[in-house]
C-alpha cells in the first residue's frame, strides 16, 4: 500500500514498571479512523550463553503469566538509555552468574508486532568468567541456571519444556551462525 496509517492522537491508558499501554486514534488508508492499543516497551536482550560451542546455559524460571516453570534463554529489559550490549553483559551476570568477555550480536526481532513495539536483540555470550562482585538479581526472579548440550536443549523444545519463542529462535540463530562459519547447511537439526 502506498499510504500508511497516521496517528491522530494518543493517550497513555496504563503505565507499569516494564511497559506502558497507549491508546492511539489512527487514520487508516481506507478512510476509517480506529482506536488501537499499543504496548510500548524499551526493548530487551536475549542471551545465548555458551561455555563452548557444544553447550548452552538455560534458566529454569516460573512464569506467572502462563503459570508454569519453564526452561528458557536468559533475557531482560533494557534500562533507560542503556545500550543493548551493556544490557546483555549485565543480564548475563544477573541471571546466570557469569560475565561474558565476548558478545556477538545475532539479530534483532519483534516478537509481537501486532500490538507491541518491543525489539529483542539476541546476543551470543562467550568466554564466560566469574563476575568481580556479588550478583544482583531482580526481586521477582527465582532462577536456576543449568548447562545443556545443544542437542539436549532441542530435546527440551521437543518435549514441551521450552515453550517460549525467544529460546527456540536463539537456538536457531546460533546454529545458523555456526553453520555459516563451517559452510554447512543453515537448516536447524531436530536435536534427536
Amino acid at each position: 500500500m502506498k499510504n500508511t496509517p497516521a496517528r491522530r492522537s494518543s493517550i497513555t491508558v496504563f503505565k507499569g514498571r516494564v511497559f506502558h499501554v497507549d491508546r492511539d486514534l489512527v487514520a487508516l488508508p481506507n478512510g476509517r479512523t480506529v482506536p488501537l492499543d499499543v504496548v510500548r516497551h524499551r526493548g530487551s536482550v536475549v542471551l545465548v550463553p555458551q561455555p563452548d560451542r557444544q553447550h548452552v546455559i538455560l534458566i529454569r524460571q516460573y512464569r506467572y503469566a502462563i503459570r508454569k516453570w519453564i526452561w528458557e534463554l536468559p533475557a531482560g529489559s533494557l534500562d533507560a538509555k542503556e545500550s543493548a550490549a551493556h544490557a546483555a553483559a549485565r543480564e548475563c551476570e544477573e541471571e546466570i552468574g557469569w560475565t561474558p568477555r565476548k558478545l556477538t550480536k545475532l539479530g534483532e526481532y519483534f516478537p509481537t508486532p501486532g500490538f507491541c513495539d518491543e525489539k529483542m536483540t539476541f546476543f551470543r555470550c562467550e568466554k564466560l568468567t566469574a563476575p568481580k562482585g556479588p550478583i544482583a538479581r531482580d526481586a521477582d526472579e527465582q532462577i536456576e541456571p543449568r548447562t545443556f548440550t545443544i542437542e539436549a536443549a532441542w530435546r527440551l523444545v521437543a518435549s514441551g519444556q521450552v515453550v517460549d519463542m525467544k529460546t527456540v529462535l536463539g537456538l536457531v540463530l546460533i546454529q545458523r551462525a555456526d553453520h555459516r562459519v563451517s559452510g554447512r547447511s543453515a537448516r536447524p537439526s531436530r536435536g534427536r
